[in-house]
Order: structure tokens, then C-alpha cells, then sequence
């Protein structure tokens, strides 16, 4: 398996060659679900300062981190956590993490309400990082509706009109040369767009196989979700992926998640694609019943589960 590069500029801009990029994201989604991104218009200074920014807040002490720890971000979700808070099929991941999302106000809804920043200088560059992504999360809904031979608004009029965007910075520790970082998953919404490193160790299956999906200088590599797997029936799967941990130094990363509204009912563009080959977890997202925030909620509930409960919330 091989994972193209793909210049998504036509998209983002809206100028010609629209269809030619978006045949190439959806051949790449029928055949592995992984793809870079090239052309995209995210400001390099901009990336510059979020990694420089990055790397001071992780080099902190733990009891400085922890001023923004997720407990204090209630049922928003957001804050810091340290290595081995997060769970991925219920191990402990090998990494700590700051959680964002859309800057809202206080919300009783879970995935809702402010961030926690630790200063007003990483403050700005998150939002305006987030901003800059979710417009290339647009632009690539509009290829992946064209792939379908659908409207190139069809998925922003009914489910990203307002899209829940979460963001993560996550800073994997040293280990051996099979630490696992965060171990075999899919991620749960329509796509994933990830900043790295320069350091890999992210990890794509092929049937049984793992490939590595290196670092390519001013690009992202984009992802489909479970929610994109199941608008298309299958026809474009949600790919299993993990981190290997580097071994001699920090490995930083920038996944953001640009999914479907909170209280939007994911249903299939036409038939379901029967597949011979199971997911790795054994469950079926084209049986769930609900809406994205109820899925995304349950899925939460077991990758931090003390944090969901009233017990796990603390008072600012």
C-alpha cells in the first residue's frame, strides 16, 4: 500500500481542476483511507509558532501542566493530561496531551463550553490554528462530496454547516523501539487532518500488515472517520491506524478533528458496501442508532472515563 499526495489547492481556493482532485481523494479512500495534503494555505508562520509553542508548554514540570488539568474543563473536555490518562481499547496510552475545541460558552452538553490555555499567546495561536484547519476541513468535504458524485455543499447543508471541531497536541515521551505510543484504533468522525514532527512513527494497516506514514515537509496527513465509513456505506473505510514511540526523543503531534454537528443523525448516501473483512474491534458504526454527539460521547466515556462522571469534575 501506498499513501498519495494529493495538492488539494483547486479546493480550497475554488478555482479549476476541482473534479481531477477530487477522483484522487476518493480513489485514495476506496483503497486505504490515508492520503497527504499539499496546497492546503496553512500559514507556515502560523505552524512554526504552534510547534515552538508546543514544545515549551510540554518541557514544563508536571505540576505546572496540571494547572490546566482536563478535570477543571468538566464535561468540555479540554485541558491537559499527563502519560497514561488516556486509554485506546481500554490500555493506557504512552503519551500526555492538551484537548481544544470550538471556543463556546459554558454549556451543560458534553464536548461543549471555553478551552484552557496557559497563556493568552498560545491562546491566539490555537484558535487561530484551528480556524485555518477548519476551512481546509471544508474544502475537503466539498472533494469528498464530488468523489460521490454529489453537490460539493451536500455534506455543509446537512451535517458541517456546524461542524464539532476538536484539536489535540500530544507529546509522546522516549522509549524502545516498540513503545507503543497509542495503540491500534480508527478514529470516530468524517476526517482527521494531522500536523507532525519531524520524528514519525505513525503506522497504517494494510490487511495484516503496518506501513509507515513519515513526515513530508508542508504537508498534512488527512484520514477518514468512522461517520465518513458510515455516510458512504462502507464504500470509503475508516483505516486502522497507531504510534510507535521514538526512541531517543520527543515525538510531537497536531491531530485535528473536523467532524459532524453535535446533534446531527449520520445516515448512508445510498446502499451499504458489504465487506468479507471485519474491523479490528468487532463492531458495526452502520448498526449504530443515534446521533454523532451521542456516538461521540460514548466513545469519550471510555477513553477518559473518569472525566464524564460528576465524581471526575472539579470546580475552577
Amino acid at each position: 500500500m501506498s499513501i498519495p499526495v494529493i495538492d488539494i489547492g483547486p479546493l480550497v481556493t475554488g478555482g479549476t481542476g476541482r473534479a481531477g482532485v477530487a477522483a484522487a481523494i476518493g480513489e485514495a479512500c476506496r483503497a486505504n483511507g490515508f492520503f497527504y495534503v499539499t496546497g492546503h494555505g496553512v500559514d507556515e508562520d502560523l505552524q512554526a509558532r504552534l510547534e515552538q509553542q508546543s514544545r515549551e508548554f510540554f518541557a514544563q514540570d508536571t505540576g505546572t501542566k496540571m494547572k490546566i488539568r482536563m478535570a477543571l474543563g468538566g464535561r468540555a473536555w479540554r485541558g491537559y493530561f499527563p502519560v497514561g490518562d488516556e486509554l485506546t481499547s481500554g490500555e493506557p496510552d504512552r503519551k500526555e496531551g492538551l484537548y481544544f475545541g470550538a471556543e463556546l460558552p459554558p454549556d451543560d452538553r458534553p464536548l461543549h463550553g471555553p478551552n484552557l490555555f496557559p497563556s493568552d499567546e498560545f491562546r491566539r495561536t490555537v484558535l487561530g490554528y484551528m480556524a485555518a484547519q477548519t476551512q481546509v476541513g471544508h474544502a475537503l468535504m466539498r472533494g469528498i462530496a464530488l468523489s460521490l458524485d454529489l453537490d460539493e455543499s451536500y455534506f455543509a447543508e446537512r451535517y458541517t454547516a456546524d461542524p464539532l471541531i476538536l484539536f489535540r497536541i500530544f507529546n509522546y515521551p522516549p522509549g524502545g523501539d516498540e513503545a507503543w505510543g497509542v495503540g491500534e484504533h480508527t478514529d470516530y468522525g468524517l476526517l482527521t487532518i494531522l500536523k507532525q514532527d519531524g520524528n514519525g512513527g505513525l503506522q497504517v494497516k494494510s490487511n495484516a500488515n503496518w506501513i509507515d506514514a513519515p513526515p513530508i515537509p508542508g504537508s498534512f496527513v488527512c484520514n477518514i472517520g468512522d461517520m465518513l465509513d458510515r455516510l458512504t456505506g462502507g464504500r470509503y473505510r475508516s483505516t486502522p491506524h497507531r504510534v510507535i514511540g521514538t526512541r531517543a526523543t520527543d515525538r510531537l503531534s497536531w491531530p485535528f478533528f473536523f467532524d459532524p454537528g453535535f446533534d446531527a443523525d449520520v445516515r448512508a448516501v445510498g446502499q451499504r458496501v458489504l465487506s468479507g473483512e471485519p474491523r479490528w474491534d468487532g463492531a458495526d458504526v452502520h448498526e449504530y442508532e443515534g446521533t454523532y454527539g451521542e456516538y461521540l460521547v460514548a466513545k469519550v466515556s471510555k477513553v477518559f472515563p473518569r472525566l464524564l462522571g460528576p465524581a471526575g469534575l472539579e470546580k475552577t
